[in-house]
């Protein structure tokens, strides 16, 4: 296959990228600020946000399958908009496209969520997600929306926050609940989907459903890290709004998929 990575450089993306090419795929990867250098990785800059630019690019790669990852929070153009042009230029070129999404765009409630639950965002990047999902199925019936949570993986932002709150200098919230996922698995749920015919939403996540507290009590454990000092507390009594018990129930993924979809307290005792 030749497969255009959108957003290369980011820790899924990268991490897509390394096992397309053990897989002998042809790669191309693309980067706005941050050069991609991964072997057997074409690498390509590119603005999301200027259609025209990845109209260009994709008519020029001519893609088998166009995984798109890039994102960016605090940016409403790349998230929402940028989404749309990927998936336009995908259809311009006949391409396969897996549009990854998040469980960022649902408020949070008691019950896990399934894969067709629709999007009731409180914040923006929530709300920039669930943009970028109506586009992309709007301009691609048939491509795959993966809703997944946060990632893990070495170099990642959460495993950052985890470390933070270790030594004082953040907060981990007790009333924020999440399904953690491996990079790696997740990398792996998003290759093997763009080999199916599988169009819609999906939940891709971890099997486990823990919060920000335990999270970093395990991220501790497996670091050798003093628990003493971990600094927690409630979005609700730090006035933040954000999404509080969000469970993506992965059930149709793990029947669809050979990808093993392990728990945050598996892949981290690993």
């Amino acid at each position: 296959m030749r497969v255009l990575v959108v957003g290369a450089s980011g820790l899924l993306g990268g991490e897509v990228c390394r096992q397309a090419v053990a897989a002998g795929d042809r790669v191309v990867g693309t980067y706005r600020s941050n050069p991609v250098e991964l072997a057997g990785v074409e690498p390509r800059r590119i603005e999301v946000r200027d259609r025209s630019a990845v109209c260009a690019l994709l008519s020029e790669v001519r893609p088998d399958a166009v995984l798109s990852t890039a994102y960016d929070n605090t940016d409403w153009a790349t998230t929402a908009d940028g989404a749309a042009h990927v998936a336009l230029a995908a259809v311009g070129a006949g391409a396969r496209l897996v549009h990854l999404s998040s469980d960022a765009l649902h408020a949070g409630r008691p019950e896990p969520y399934g894969d067709d639950v629709p999007p009731s965002p409180v914040h923006m990047y929530g709300a920039a997600k669930a943009a970028a999902e109506t586009a992309v199925r709007a301009i691609d019936p048939g491509a795959a929306l993966v809703r997944t949570s946060l990632i893990l993986g070495e170099g990642s932002k959460q495993l950052q926050l985890c470390r933070d709150a270790l030594a004082g200098r953040a907060t981990l919230f007790a009333d924020q609940i999440r399904c953690p996922v491996d990079v790696g698995d997740l990398a792996a749920a998003v290759r093997e989907l763009a080999a199916t015919d599988h169009a819609g939403t999906i939940n891709v996540a971890g099997a486990d459903a823990v919060n920000r507290v335990e999270l970093g009590l395990l991220v501790a454990r497996r670091d050798g890290l003093d628990p003493v000092g971990l600094r927690s507390g409630t979005m609700a009594a730090a006035g933040v709004r954000q999404p509080a018990d969000v469970r993506l129930d992965s059930t149709r993924a793990a029947a669809l998929l050979r990808t093993r979809l392990r728990g945050v307290t598996e892949f981290l005792a690993a």
